[in-house]
C-alpha cells in the first residue's frame, strides 16, 4: 500500500533527525561530562530544552508515524483487525508506551548529576524505564506481522539485544556503582533505534502478510 510506505519513509527520515540532532547536542555540551560515565539524561539536563530534548520528541513523533502505517496492517488478518493478530495489538500499544516515556522524560527533565533525586527526577526515571522496556517487547510482538525477509529475525535479535543490555544498565546503576553506565544507555538506545528503523524499513517494501499461512489454491 503507497500510504504505508509513505509512512514508512516519513518515520524512516524522522529517525535519521533525530539521530542527527543527538550526535550535535552531545557535541555542544560541556567537555567536562563524560559520556561513559553520565547518561543522555545527564546530558540532556545541562542543556535543557536543547537539541537532545528535540531529538527525544522527534524518534516519539516518528514512533508514532509508525504506529499509524502498522494499524493499517492490522487489516491484513484473516479474521480482520484486531481478531487474528492481538500480540501485534499489544505490541502496538508498546510502542505507544515507548513513544509517551520519550515525550515524557524530553518533558520532565531530570536531576543535575550529584543532586538529590526530586519528583521530577523519578518521573523522567520511570518513564524512561518505560520507554526501554517497552520497544522491545513490543517489537518482539510485532515480529511475526513483520514477518518479510529476514525482518522478523532483525527485530528479535535487536529485542534480545535491547533487554540485555538494559539489564546491563541496571546493575550499573545500583551494585556496579554506576560504572560505564552512558556507555550501557548508549548502545542500549542503538539497539533501540535499530529495532524501531527494521520495523519503519518493513513498512517501505510491501504489505506485511500476518503469520504465515499457505494461501488456499483452487480445486
Amino acid at each position: 500500500m503507497r500510504e504505508t510506505r509513505n509512512h514508512g519513509l516519513l518515520a524512516l527520515g524522522g529517525i535519521a533527525l533525530a539521530a542527527l540532532l543527538a550526535v550535535i547536542g552531545h557535541l555542544e555540551v560541556n567537555d567536562d561530562l563524560n559520556p561513559w560515565s553520565l547518561t543522555v539524561s545527564d546530558f540532556a539536563v545541562s542543556d535543557r530544552g536543547g537539541v537532545i530534548d528535540v531529538a527525544m520528541a522527534v524518534l516519539a513523533a516518528a514512533t508514532a508515524v509508525t504506529l499509524l502505517a502498522l494499524r493499517r496492517t492490522a487489516a491484513l488478518t484473516p479474521a480482520g483487525p484486531g481478531v487474528g493478530d492481538r500480540a501485534g495489538r499489544l505490541g502496538e500499544l508498546l510502542l505507544w508506551a515507548w513513544a509517551g516515556g520519550l515525550v515524557t522524560a524530553a518533558i520532565v527533565p531530570t536531576d543535575e548529576p550529584g543532586l538529590p533525586m526530586t519528583t521530577a527526577g523519578y518521573l523522567h526515571r520511570y518513564a524512561s524505564v518505560v520507554a526501554f522496556l517497552a520497544l522491545p517487547l513490543g517489537g518482539w510482538l510485532l515480529a511475526r506481522r513483520l514477518a518479510i525477509g529476514s525482518a522478523d529475525r532483525w527485530l528479535r535479535g535487536f529485542a534480545v539485544a535491547s533487554l540485555a543490555l538494559a539489564a546491563a544498565m541496571v546493575w550499573s546503576a545500583y551494585p556496579g556503582h554506576r560504572v560505564l553506565i552512558g556507555l550501557a544507555e548508549r548502545l542500549l538506545i542503538l539497539a533501540e533505534v535499530g529495532l524501531l528503523t527494521v520495523v519503519a524499513t518493513t513498512l517501505t517494501r510491501r504489505a506485511p502478510a500476518v503469520g504465515r499461512d499457505p494461501v488456499p489454491t483452487r480445486r
